[in-house]
């Protein structure tokens, strides 16, 4: 996962206040809810000590609608001077809460923006379509969904069945068909070229689908998938489409997922270009050298959960202790950290990427791993047990 939307945060003024919101707004009394969970999570911050200033911009923030329908929750970090980020996440916590602090407290909005795909949805018929774009993380306050409508201007679309004549009517048809699906791939090709979604879902008339589908560029064919169901007009039903768009987006989460741990797992294999057990990652952390950082889910919960590192000005400055630190020539700066806090900070410092690992997916020893950009004979090795973890490694695998 790409973790490039927390970038802002490196190198900000401490301290920081994290805010997890349920965002949700649905029914009558919706704004009044969510002013109310807002002001309980306020409450407990400013028993914390956070800033009145900081406070009340995140007031203000919040106050706006996302733009997004449905359940879904809403990440807010701002540092001693302000908002920093502001974030969707596809699911709303369990309850609001906020962390006030030294760092921001991260990892939680890992995991939840672990599960949110940047989408567009396509509707076609044979005039057009709506290409309508899924927040995919991007707060919109604009009032709902942006969606962009093309008209293929050519609106001679009908076929007449029977006469000599009519032939030539519906050769017409055809002719426009064609000529507006190619209107829609342009802008379409165009789109993905510019905004780089994660999957573009494709809906509407059978033969609209298929002649866009044929007009579309490679790298735009590469993410269509088609979603049976939807389309332009009215009377759809919504609940079953709706449905299959779930079920297309978790195939994209899973085959995300797989990717990299596919990677991790042959590497593993191999004996070179991946490693597991936190002394051996924080090593190739402050190398430089991680493509993507592998937690166990529990990562949250146990283990590293109750783990501290110790950290330099810098990110990929990072050390199970304070000597270890200053044996890599941090003289100053120095600080104590909540692990999960700084790893994150390192993978950051590098544009490595994050995966979250279930259960018996992949082998982890303190339920971390990374996989390698690249590897030389002094990197930690799976292969022969020459490195400080290497015992826990052949005793405690998760």
């Amino acid at each position: 996962m790409d973790l490039h939307w927390l970038k802002p945060l490196l190198g900000r003024p401490s301290p920081f206040t994290t805010v997890y919101l349920d965002a949700t707004r649905t029914g009558a009394n919706a704004d009044a809810e969510a002013a109310d969970r807002w002001r309980a999570v306020r409450r407990s911050l400013e028993r914390d000590g956070a800033s009145a200033g900081v406070l009340d911009d995140i007031a203000e923030l919040v106050s706006v609608p996302t733009g997004v329908r449905g359940p879904h929750g809403r990440v807010v970090v701002a540092d001693a001077e302000g908002v920093v980020v502001d974030r969707v996440l596809s699911e709303p916590p369990a309850q609001s809460y906020a962390v006030f602090g030294p760092a921001p407290a991260l990892l939680p909005a890992v995991r939840a923006a672990d599960e949110t795909v940047t989408y567009l949805l396509v509707a076609v018929d044979r005039n057009g379509a709506d290409l309508t774009w899924a927040a995919g993380g991007t707060v919109r306050t604009e009032g709902g969904p942006e969606t962009e409508t093309v008209d293929g201007g050519h609106d001679d679309v009908h076929k007449t069945r029977e006469g000599g004549l009519d032939r030539r009517s519906q050769t017409r048809a055809e002719d426009s068909w064609g000529r507006n699906a190619e209107a829609v791939a342009a802008v379409l090709d165009k789109r993905v070229a510019e905004r780089s979604p994660d999957l573009v879902l494709i809906t509407g008339d059978v033969r609209a689908v298929s002649l866009v589908r044929d007009a579309v560029g490679q790298p735009t064919r590469e993410l269509l998938v088609d979603v049976p169901g939807g389309g332009r007009g009215e009377g759809l039903k919504k609940g079953s489409f709706e449905a299959r768009v779930a079920e297309a987006l978790a195939a994209v989460r899973k085959q995300r997922s797989d990717a990299v741990l596919d990677r991790f797992r042959e590497a593993q294999g191999r004996g070179g270009g991946a490693v597991t057990a936190l002394d051996d990652v924080i090593e190739v952390l402050r190398r430089g050298q991680v493509a993507e950082l592998v937690l166990h889910v529990d990562a949250l919960t146990s283990g590293l959960a109750d783990r501290t590192l110790w950290v330099g000005p810098e990110p990929l400055q990072v050390a199970t202790s304070a000597t270890d630190l200053a044996s890599i020539g941090v003289t100053g700066g120095a600080e104590e950290m909540d692990a999960n806090v700084a790893l994150v900070r390192a993978a950051l410092g590098q544009d490595a990427g994050l995966t979250f690992a279930e259960d018996g997916t992949v082998d982890l020893v303190d339920g971390i791993g990374a996989v390698l950009r690249w590897s030389d004979d002094s990197t930690p090795s799976e292969a022969v047990p020459t490195q400080s973890a290497d015992q826990a490694r052949l005793r405690s695998v998760v």
